[in-house]
C-alpha cells in the first residue's frame, strides 16, 4: 500500500497520458480504475526469482512450464519489442545498445530481462539513475549479455 501510494502520488504523467488514450476511445473502464490498477500493479512485492519466473513465458515463446500455451508467438514478438523499444522509459535506446535484450524495468529497482529462447532475467538493486533505471541492475546485465554473447543484435 505504502509504494502504491506513493507511486500515485507521482503519477501525473501517467494520469495525462491515460487521459491522452482515454480521449481516443482506447479505454474500456474510468481513467480513476485504470490508473488504479496499474499504480497498483507497481507495487506488487515479488523477489527476484519470482520475477524471473513471471517472465520465463516471454523467453519460451508464451508457452507455461506446464508446457501450455498462455499467448501466442506474435503476442510474445510484440510484448518483447515493446519492452525493447520503451520498457526502461526514456533510456530504452540506450538499454538496447548495452544490454542488447528485452527489458522492463520498475519503481522498485527491479529489471525484468528476457533472452528469447533462452531465459528469462531478473535483477534488483535499488539505486536509480535519472531515469528511473537500476543502475547497478543495468551494468549487471550488460556484464552478462557481453560475457555470454546473449544478444538480439
Amino acid at each position: 500500500e505504502e509504494v502504491a501510494a506513493s507511486e500515485a502520488a507521482h503519477a501525473d504523467r501517467n494520469l495525462a497520458l491515460t487521459h491522452f488514450m482515454a480521449s481516443y476511445g482506447n479505454m474500456r473502464n474510468p481513467v480513476a480504475t485504470v490508473l488504479d490498477q496499474y499504480v497498483r500493479q507497481c507495487a506488487i512485492e515479488m523477489s527476484c526469482r519470482d520475477l524471473a519466473l513471471a517472465g520465463r513465458f516471454l523467453a519460451a515463446r508464451g508457452v507455461r512450464r506446464d508446457g501450455s500455451e498462455l499467448v501466442t508467438c506474435r503476442q510474445v514478438k510484440r510484448i518483447n519489442a515493446i519492452m525493447l523499444t520503451c520498457g526502461t522509459y526514456d533510456a530504452a535506446g540506450d538499454f538496447a545498445y548495452r544490454v542488447g535484450i528485452p527489458g522492463k524495468s520498475g519503481v522498485g529497482g527491479g529489471i525484468l530481462a528476457i533472452v528469447p529462447g533462452r531465459c528469462a532475467i531478473a535483477v534488483w538493486s535499488p539505486g536509480l539513475d535519472k531515469r528511473g533505471n537500476s543502475v547497478a541492475g543495468v551494468a549487471a546485465l550488460d556484464h552478462f549479455t557481453t560475457l555470454t554473447g546473449w544478444s538480439v543484435f
